[in-house]
């Protein structure tokens, strides 16, 4: 995502996606918005809650983002939880359209972020749902780790 000497301001992170599902690879996508959504990313102003991505005609699509309407906009404001269009490359959205096909996979959101050239972009991972199981071994294993760290700290 990040290379040598560039700036990313990151807006948004998905902490839910990371506890619910198994992160299997990584994309950079642009995102299609309109002006008074982009005013609205900057001051912080988005909510992930149960958002997803979807094809539709061959494109990806970020559902359920919730961007606030701006406060300063006017009657033309946008739609919160309007469809917006995902760019990627025919090449990548072709292998996705192939990773989706597999059982019990699925396409989320992990952050939203203005790179270096103040262009808005999504990092979307394409990943399987955890079972409750996985989760609660997630858990322990980070309480372990935590630990582990706090009584390496003290005996030193």
């Amino acid at each position: 995502m990040s290379g040598w000497g560039e700036k990313v301001k990151v807006v948004a992170t998905n902490k839910k996606a990371y506890t619910d599902y198994e992160i299997l690879e990584t994309y950079e996508a642009g995102i299609v918005l309109k002006g008074t959504e982009v005013k609205s990313l900057r001051e912080g102003n988005v909510h992930f809650k149960d958002s997803f991505c979807r094809f539709k005609d061959g494109e990806l699509y970020l559902l359920n983002l919730h961007i606030s309407p701006y406060r300063h906009g006017s009657i033309h404001n946008h739609d919160p939880e309007r469809p917006r269009k995902l760019l990627l490359h025919k090449r990548e959205l072709k292998r996705l359209i192939g990773k989706v096909q597999e059982e019990g996979v699925t396409i989320v959101p992990l952050k939203i972020y203005f790179n270096d050239r103040g262009f808005a972009k999504v990092e979307i991972a394409v990943a399987r749902g955890k079972k409750k199981y996985d989760k609660r071994e997630a858990i322990k294993k980070r309480e372990l780790e935590k630990k582990l760290r706090e009584y390496m700290k003290y005996t030193r």
